[in-house]
């Protein structure tokens, strides 16, 4: 089974579909995604190439240790029930950003990135480590083997997409709340009414500001993981 879907069944709601490339245009869907992903990236180039690398030449050779402000930061995993109000808004932007340069260049259909991903908590935290792994691999300084090896990964983490989108109610037109199991003694959990999906950008927009401001209002340094993150329910729902 192909991962490659055609242009038609590839486009979110109320998304314009990209116009075919002419014959002499080139094809530049395998450029690297645009920096504004990147936000937890704390070294340019300019600093890749003098300051890093005059540190280190330094340390070397008069046994003085690096400035640790030179060095380059390595990618952290997100933790999304200890973010703040702040850092929560710059990493959804962030990740959107990913997600939409990975389903535009890999051809993703909506069978493994549906549009409402962002609204299950399953795939939030399977795209988050993607990215990470992404700009862990993608660092400079990395080891060249390493773009190779987060391909390897990327396959691995599309079987898992496809498993979790196919039974979590999330479709190219329609969503609905992922349905999570009751244990004995626990109150019935309520499962969601299915919805269409009209347009896909304003929904990310209005569940973004509603994650901000349930953190904002919670002053909690550390989330429960039911809320709120998990809680991926329409405005308006229980």
């Amino acid at each position: 089974m192909t991962d490659v879907a055609t242009p038609d069944s590839n486009s979110w709601p109320d998304e314009r579909s990209a116009p075919a490339p002419q014959d002499d245009q080139v094809d530049d869907t395998s450029a690297e995604p645009d920096t504004a992903w990147r936000t937890r990236r704390t070294l340019d180039a300019e600093a890749t190439d003098e300051t890093v690398l005059g540190a280190w030449l330094g340390a070397g050779l008069d046994d003085a240790a690096p400035d640790a402000d030179a060095l380059p930061t390595p990618a952290e995993p997100v933790d999304w029930r200890t973010l703040s109000a702040d850092d929560a808004r710059t990493e959804w932007q962030s990740l959107d950003t990913f997600v939409r340069w990975l389903r535009t260049t890999y051809g993703l259909p909506p069978a493994i990135l549906p549009p409402l991903w962002h609204r299950h908590p399953e795939l939030v935290w399977e795209l988050s480590a993607l990215h990470t792994h992404w700009l862990a691999c993608y660092e400079p300084g990395s080891s060249g083997s390493g773009p190779i090896a987060w391909h390897a990964d990327f396959a691995d983490a599309r079987e898992r997409l496809r498993e979790w989108v196919s039974t979590s109610g999330t479709h190219a037109d329609r969503d609905r709340p992922t349905r999570i199991s009751t244990w004995p003694g626990e109150p019935p959990t309520p499962s969601g009414e299915e919805r269409p999906i009209l347009d896909r950008d304003a929904d990310f927009a209005a569940f973004v500001e509603a994650d901000v401001q349930a953190r904002h209002s919670t002053h909690e340094a550390v989330h429960p993981v039911d809320t709120p993150i998990a809680q991926r329910h329409a405005p308006g729902g229980s």
